[in-house]
């Protein structure tokens, strides 16, 4: 379908053709983005696009355009892993960050083991010393009876 103007979307100017109202493109490749189309055209081919448009519901062609775009540009970027680098880069990040908080969890389970042995230790101190006093009470009256 034609923009404002009557002028072609991105890949009816790419392709050289008549934009019609029934263009499965002009939705999601406006005229002024043809670099967008250009890029999802070089890696994927407009037929192949223009099929997988169709069997998607038009509810989510939207997000499936994004993704090509996104996809067209990984492999752009990286002919031989495309999107799996950024993917694999991620799951690396998560192993890595997962470990880390295990370490952490592991360090503040020892900290807290630690901090309750203290606690237990200075609560037999205190008791060992208020024993000690009340020895020493028992002492101090048993010498004034004596």
């Amino acid at each position: 379908m034609a923009g404002s103007g009557g002028t072609p979307c991105a890949s009816c100017k790419l392709l050289r053709r008549r934009c019609t109202a029934e263009c499965v493109f002009a939705p999601y490749f406006p005229a002024e983005e043809a670099q967008r189309f250009a890029m999802v055209h070089r890696v994927f081919g407009a037929s192949n696009v223009s099929k997988m448009l169709q069997e998607v519901p038009a509810a989510q062609r939207a997000d499936a355009v994004s993704s090509l775009v996104y996809e067209a540009n990984a492999r752009v970027r990286d002919p031989v892993y495309g999107c799996v680098a950024a993917i694999s880069f991620l799951q690396q990040q998560v192993s890595h960050l997962q470990m880390q908080l295990a370490l952490a969890h592991a360090e503040t389970s020892a900290l807290q083991l630690q901090l309750q042995d203290e606690r237990q230790q200075h609560i037999l101190v205190q008791n060992a010393h208020h024993q000690l006093m009340l020895q020493e009470a028992c002492l101090k009256q048993e010498s004034m009876w004596t």
